[in-house]
């Protein structure tokens, strides 16, 4: 059982930060970087308990959990302990100002907003609930961590080992569920960091807007797959597998669906799928349902959920289909011959599962895409520039990746995060310390240049009109290049 947090608690915790943050103490950067390089220091002495905690919560494998999780984690600590110091550098800004306004010292200052909560998921409850704290670290603000209780090993692990190597007087997990979570949004916080789904994101939000307090809402939805028939199906197949084996399919990135084009290539969705069928036979060549390289289904209600997309589906279980209920693992599933009305098309599938449709060409696969909400990623499988560039014009999402999936979680100098239904803010290192940071601007207006301000005192004439007002309706607007060419066409 895990322990949760006592609900009266709760605010004295919060109030606990508020005077921490009032008392500047995170305001160091040398505070901060120690801060930083401890919990780089938390996950490398206790790897094994983390990986271990990962594995009883949801059967990781020990490379998943130290290649998605601990090891990324020990990384962007210490990388972002040796470049806050840039990152946190006053920006003067005399070079692109006008001359007049040089002397003005202008700068910009990134400041920490304030006493801040980070409501991580389940699904990868490590790193979805230490990388925001890493950005709340770095920006200098207190913080409370509320991992998932649907993965309690994990949250345990994180409420023992945190007090030990962090200052206790500036950040806190809490625990617990529905109870403790209401009791946290009710108190006001300076940014709010929610990684999970669309429902509780609206929970959040509506609690959140009473206080205007800022978020950060990193969701899912159903990232799709376009297969250009011409692509190397092999490669393309190993790669698309590889996103959905990762947390057996309980990823906000994993792929959710595949569209192929077959209007050219009639034999196109089946070259897939054999390709696919080939690759998930050489990762398991024992059966994933008994493999300790598979993950299982979090727990009963979710294995249900996916069982029950599978029962409810009018197409053709073409790879997979086998599922074993007391050990909660279903193998990688490939549902083809399927509609836009079918169950595997409704809501994020969100486990093992990928339904394969045939459209007839690239256009119908866009189609279909844009009908849907803002995916958080759209892959595309094409070596054709043209292609690439088409669907990258004509869709939205929070992120495209052409050829691979998932990997792009690698790239710590991208920003990650979604659109629309699939979320919005961004995180990873750099980004994650400015969501949790605001914008200070100053000048420094000297008393020196006080004869050249007299023009903006009253009483106002003609000649303080000429020099304050008459320039700007007097400059000449040249021509777009737009209203060039629309000229040359008439």
């Amino acid at each position: 059982m895990l322990d949760f947090t006592p609900i009266d608690a709760i605010p004295k915790i919060h109030e606990g930060l508020r005077k921490t943050f009032l008392k500047r103490t995170s305001l160091s950067i040398a505070w901060r970087q120690h801060q930083l390089l401890q919990l780089a220091r938390m996950m490398q002495e206790n790897h094994q308990a983390f990986a271990d905690a990962l594995n009883m919560d949801l059967g990781r494998p020990a490379q998943e959990a130290y290649a998605m999780e601990i090891n990324p984690l020990i990384e962007r600590a210490v990388s972002s302990a040796k470049t806050l110091p840039g990152w946190a550098a006053p920006e003067r800004k005399e070079d692109e100002v006008p001359e007049w306004q040089k002397s003005w010292k202008p700068t910009v200052y990134r400041t920490p907003k304030g006493v801040v909560l980070v409501i991580a998921p389940w699904n990868y409850p490590l790193i979805l609930s230490l990388q925001p704290l890493l950005g709340a670290i770095a920006a200098g603000c207190p913080a409370v961590v509320k991992p998932s209780e649907v993965a309690p090993h994990v949250a345990a692990a994180l409420a023992e080992y945190i007090p030990k190597y962090l200052d206790n007087n500036a950040y806190h997990v809490v625990n617990g569920a529905v109870k403790e979570t209401t009791k946290l949004l009710e108190l006001k916080w300076d940014h709010i960091f929610y990684t999970g789904n669309g429902t509780i994101a609206r929970i959040i939000a509506t609690a959140a807007a009473k206080h205007l307090t800022p978020l950060t809402l990193e969701l899912g939805g159903k990232s799709p797959v376009i297969i250009d028939p011409e692509t190397d199906m092999e490669i393309a197949a190993k790669r698309v597998l590889y996103g959905k084996l990762s947390n057996a399919g309980q990823l906000c990135v994993t792929p959710d669906h595949i569209y192929i084009p077959t209007s050219k290539h009639p034999d196109a969705a089946k070259k897939f799928i054999e390709a696919f069928k080939k690759a998930v036979a050489e990762c398991w060549p024992e059966g994933a349902l008994t493999s300790p390289n598979f993950s299982h289904i979090v727990n009963q209600a979710h294995f249900n959920r996916v069982q029950s997309i599978v029962n409810q589906s009018k197409g053709k279980v073409v790879v997979g289909g086998a599922s074993d209920e007391k050990s909660l693992k279903m193998e990688i599933t490939m549902i083809a011959g399927i509609e836009e009305d079918d169950s595997s098309l409704q809501g994020e599938n969100f486990g093992p599962l990928i339904p394969i449709a045939e459209v007839a060409t690239i256009e119908e696969a866009v189609e279909k895409i844009n009908a849907r909400d803002h995916p958080l990623v759209l892959y595309v499988f094409s070596q054709n520039e043209d292609v690439q560039n088409y669907i990258r014009e004509n869709t939205m999402s929070g992120a495209i990746v052409y050829n691979d999936t998932v990997i792009q979680l690698a790239v710590n100098e991208l920003p990650f995060g979604g659109v629309g239904e699939s979320g919005y803010g961004r995180q990873v290192l750099r980004y994650t310390y400015e969501a949790f940071s605001y914008l200070r601007t100053s000048v420094d207006v000297p008393y020196s240049i006080e004869p050249m301000l007299s023009m903006r005192y009253p009483p106002y004439t003609k000649e303080k009109w000429d020099m304050m007002v008459a320039p700007a309706l007097n400059v000449q607007i040249p021509p777009s290049t737009a209203e060039s060419g629309l000229k040359a066409e008439a």
